[in-house]
């Protein structure tokens, strides 16, 4: 563990207990950093809109040795089935899509609370805690990159403070950080129920309709469904009641349920902060980046987040890198969360426009294209490629300004079938990929692997990948000391 500066309470104060902040903490504590974590509500969250776990997040689980018990929990989603309004057109199967990609080639269906129960549970046996009912009522610098707050009511000091407090971060208001975007009209409605039928079972199915949308998602338990919906035509007072809902649902897809756990609706926003980094304030998952659930990726988004600011905090904090290093946060997600927002947004608006030209595209090339994706995604590179976008496993981060595009420096390593495992060490490390000769001593744990020749990875390089699994550079034996050097942190 780390010692905080003289008069400091701890390293890292983290304010918000949600699934991105309690990431952030097991990360943090794993690595060595004295955290407080801080939230308003009384405990743990009951109720949640967010409930996929996509590949990405699914692998930066098992680094932190947790995927077992993430699969043990959740519901395992093995295919897409798109429709249009009652029609359903089939299965995409997504084990074929990413079997080669990840070891977890699915889409697996698990609530925010689970989510948030798994992790706080691991950050309570890696001798971590939460401070539960403990808003922070104030946020000030104090000195030269420290932080001063108020939490439940004491004086906690920081080195640094990351706000993963939501859409209304008091972290992202104090500091006056700007949240870019905008709210869409439309009224969304979730409801978590028993009994579903008219679905496609075991898949997440996705149902544009001549007006409304419907995308379902299977849970736990027999016919147990996630359904969200939009309402286009509410008075603007958000008063949509279950009953109208149900009847909507029944109306429009055909679908009925026996009973319903849970009932909400909430507005749809599009917003990224203008910055994720003010001195030794950061931001992360929600109070970072908001938009809509098409595509699942909120959650998974600032889980990513927290696996990223954690490693880099950590080589400040370690003194293995000097303060210059966290600009990197932003440069490497903040591009993240603009794509993904500007995608959905696009995606949204093309659901729910009422323009004329935009109703009658979707009627005519919903029902004309969805049976074509049907036959011929599985197996195709096209399909592929969907399920890297989905699964958020082909995110790419710029290592070094003005390099050109690679397709494995940047990216998550590309999986082999066992070379994984070597990234629970958490460290900097060589990866070469079938060849030939003794490398150059780097002063790195070098691994040796087989020639991955349905990857992109070359036996004639090595590569140089970071803790967090990204690869940060790829050199030949001769040029890796000089090119690997510039790729790593310094201490400015």
């Amino acid at each position: 563990m780390t010692t905080p500066a003289p008069g400091d309470t701890c390293d890292v104060l983290v304010v918000g207990a949600g699934p991105t902040g309690l990431m952030l903490a097991n990360w943090l504590v794993t690595l060595g950093v004295r955290v407080i974590i801080a939230d308003g509500k009384p405990g743990p969250t009951r109720e949640s809109r967010a409930l996929v776990v996509q590949a990405r997040s699914l692998e930066v689980y098992a680094q932190l040795g947790l995927a077992d018990k993430v699969l043990a929990a959740a519901h395992r989603a093995e295919a897409l089935a798109p429709g249009f309004g009652s029609r359903a057109f089939g299965r995409i199967p997504l084990g074929q899509l990413g079997a080669e990609l990840t070891p977890y080639p699915f889409i697996e269906v698990l609530e925010q609370s689970r989510n948030e129960e798994i992790l706080y549970e691991n950050l309570l046996s890696l001798g971590g805690a939460v401070r539960w009912g403990a808003t922070v009522t104030s946020l000030e610098p104090a000195g030269h990159e420290r932080v001063e707050a108020t939490v439940g009511g004491e004086t906690v000091t920081a080195r640094f403070c990351v706000g993963a407090d939501g859409a209304n971060s008091i972290v992202r208001r104090t500091r006056d950080i700007a949240f870019e975007g905008v709210t869409n009209p439309h009224l969304f409605y979730v409801i978590d129920v028993t009994g579903g039928t008219g679905l496609v079972k075991d898949a997440v199915n996705v149902r544009p309709g001549r007006d409304d949308f419907l995308l379902c998602f299977p849970m736990t338990g027999p016919d147990n469904w996630r359904l969200i919906g939009l309402v286009r035509d509410d008075d603007g007072d958000g008063a949509v009641g279950e009953q109208d809902a149900r009847a909507r649902i029944l109306r429009d897809f055909a679908v009925s349920y026996t009973d319903s756990r849970w009932f909400a609706t909430y507005r749809v926003h599009h917003r990224v902060a203008a910055s994720f980094r003010d001195g030794p304030f950061f931001l992360a998952g929600d109070a970072a980046h908001v938009h809509s659930p098409v595509g699942a990726q909120g959650m998974n988004t600032g889980l990513q987040d927290a696996h990223n600011l954690a490693f880099k905090l950590a080589d400040v904090l370690h003194g293995r890198a000097g303060s210059s290093w966290l600009d990197r946060y932003e440069a490497e997600r903040r591009p993240v969360a603009r794509t993904l927002v500007s995608t959905t947004d696009r995606l949204f608006g093309f659901i729910t426009s009422q323009r004329t030209p935009m109703r009658v595209l979707r009627r005519a090339i919903v029902p004309m294209l969805a049976p074509i994706g049907v036959r011929a995604l599985p197996g195709s590179s096209g399909g592929s490629r969907l399920f890297q976008y989905v699964s958020q496993t082909r995110i790419r981060y710029p290592m070094l300004p003005d390099e050109p595009r690679d397709p494995v420096v940047g990216r998550r390593l590309p999986w082999t079938g066992d070379n994984y495992a070597v990234l629970r060490a958490l460290e900097w490390q060589v990866h070469r990929y079938g060849g030939t000769g003794s490398p150059p001593d780097l002063g790195l744990p070098v691994h040796n692997f087989a020639a991955a020749s349905r990857t992109a990875l070359r036996p004639d390089l090595l590569y140089l990948v970071r803790p967090d699994g990204f690869v940060a550079a790829a050199a030949s034996p001769a040029e890796a000391e000089q090119a690997f050097r510039l790729a790593m942190p310094s201490r400015d």
